[in-house]
């Protein structure tokens, strides 16, 4: 990302209470390109400045809505839904990403490249629009707030059944902004009538880099090597599995697959008037999921609407995904703790062919890890130096958003004395280390499956003393 915004005469529309706000916010903008750095004095800059940035961008909508509606504008309304989409969708969001990070560098570019680019392509089109008469076409046939909702959930619901990630929506107008090094896939499918329907899958670079590098178990410096092929591969099978909960009523066939530089995917892209185009923050990088299926659109109507057994078909999976059962070829997913290397490998391998394996090092990195991707289940060396067992499992109980995740601890110790300090803790269980592998494969396998049989049951009453016996 460069170093300044340069204002452009282009971006004035002859309204001085729009343009003045419009450099205003700009300027705004321009001074986070200087609180970019690691430090206490930039972080609070960095804080200032989007307050700032905030405070005239929504007096800035007030104004502009209410001179829109003095000349009565006719896209008053599409302009209203596009400034409260970025108001109450997209800048909390932002904000929300800055105050977890702590102002990262990344976060700091994400916030900069979306509200940049969202101000730079609503000055010159929508804003433009106003004092032309015209109204704008991009947006005309984006379906309701409600669709878009379920679209959103469902899509987020993939990208954690596939990839693993807690995705959150962040806009539901997304216009094509450049938030950061990003791979720009264009799929487009006709029917046999020739009808056609086209996608468009944004993914920054470190986001994509990261979900072929888990598909493949290659590092991700390797990735290159074989990028382009598992790119097409992973765009085209999450559209499949998108096209799976909304179907359009006859089959399509793939026409033509592009990947495209960001300046192709903008003059693509703006001459779309798409049903969706939502952008969403996957934790690991942002994600954007667009689709255009114009002259699928019934005649006379302004959007297509989802069919009610699409709808249905999403809750269903929303609701399955949300009571924690398993969706087809989804894991359970295990956080193993062990200060040992060798310990961690052997339960990787032991376990990782019926679940989802993560493992940590430490305490720290087991809070870290639950904060980021939340577990079924966590098995915890109790003799741990520094944070032992008991230790994490105290800071885990105290945080009432992890306090109900299943704790089995994994020790060298089954003395009676041992034993009755591990229970006292009241995890569900304890694992002693020297049991052979099948018998601890098989005890996991038991916890799962009393708690399918007894969901109600916080904890399943199976794992004792008597295990080493």
């Amino acid at each position: 990302m460069g170093n300044q915004l340069i204002w452009n005469e282009q971006y004035n529309i002859g309204v001085d209470i729009i343009d003045k706000e419009h450099r205003k916010l700009f300027g705004i903008l321009n001074k986070l390109f200087d609180f970019r750095r690691q430090d206490e004095k930039s972080q609070w800059g960095c804080h200032e400045a989007v307050k700032f940035f905030r405070e005239h961008a929504l007096q800035h909508f007030a104004d502009e809505e209410a001179y829109m509606e003095s000349v009565g504008y006719a896209g008053l309304e599409t302009h209203r839904r596009i400034h409260k989409n970025f108001r109450e969708r997209t800048l909390p969001a932002l904000e929300k990403e800055l105050e977890r990070t702590k102002y990262t560098e990344d976060s700091i570019n994400h916030f900069i490249g979306v509200c940049a680019g969202w101000l730079i392509g609503h000055t010159l089109v929508e804003d433009h629009a106003i004092v032309s008469g015209e109204t704008v076409k991009q947006w005309e046939n984006l379906l309701p707030e409600e669709e878009q909702a379920v679209m959103g959930q469902t899509i987020a619901g993939l990208l954690h059944a596939m990839f693993r990630l807690d995705a959150k929506l962040i806009s539901a107008c997304y216009g094509g902004e450049k938030f950061g090094d990003g791979v720009y896939c264009r799929l487009i499918y006709r029917t046999g009538g020739k009808k056609k329907c086209e996608y468009f899958l944004v993914f920054e670079e470190k986001l994509i880099a990261g979900m072929i590098g888990g598909v493949m178990d290659i590092p991700s410096e390797a990735v290159d090597i074989m990028r382009m092929h598992v790119e097409e591969y992973v765009a085209k099978r999450f559209v499949e599995r998108v096209k799976e909960y909304f179907p359009f009523g006859e089959p399509f066939e793939t026409e033509e697959e592009q990947w495209l530089t960001y300046e192709q995917f903008r003059r693509v892209f703006e001459k779309q008037s798409p049903q969706f185009s939502l952008l969403f923050d996957t934790g690991n990088g942002y994600f954007a999921y667009c689709m255009a299926a114009s002259d699928l659109l019934p005649e006379g109507d302004g959007a297509m609407t989802l069919t009610q057994n699409a709808m249905a078909e999403a809750e269903k999976y929303l609701r399955r995904e949300e009571e924690g059962k398993d969706a087809e070829g989804r894991k359970k997913k295990l956080l193993v703790v062990d200060d040992s290397d060798f310990i961690l490998q052997m339960m990787h391998e032991l376990l990782c062919g019926d679940y989802d394996v993560v493992t940590a090092k430490s305490g720290l990195s087991t809070i870290r890890g639950i904060t980021l991707d939340r577990p079924d289940l966590i098995l915890l060396d109790y003799e741990m130096p520094v944070c032992n067992g008991n230790q994490v499992l105290e800071m885990i109980r105290s945080e009432k958003e992890f306090a109900d995740i299943p704790v089995i601890f994994l020790t060298n110790r089954v003395d009676r004395e041992s034993v009755r300090k591990v229970l006292a803790l009241k995890p569900e269980g304890y694992l002693s280390k020297s049991l052979p592998p099948e018998s601890v494969k098989r005890k996991i396998d038991q916890f799962f499956q009393k708690k399918k049989e007894s969901p109600k049951t916080v904890r399943p009453p199976f794992l004792t003393a008597t295990l080493n016996s």
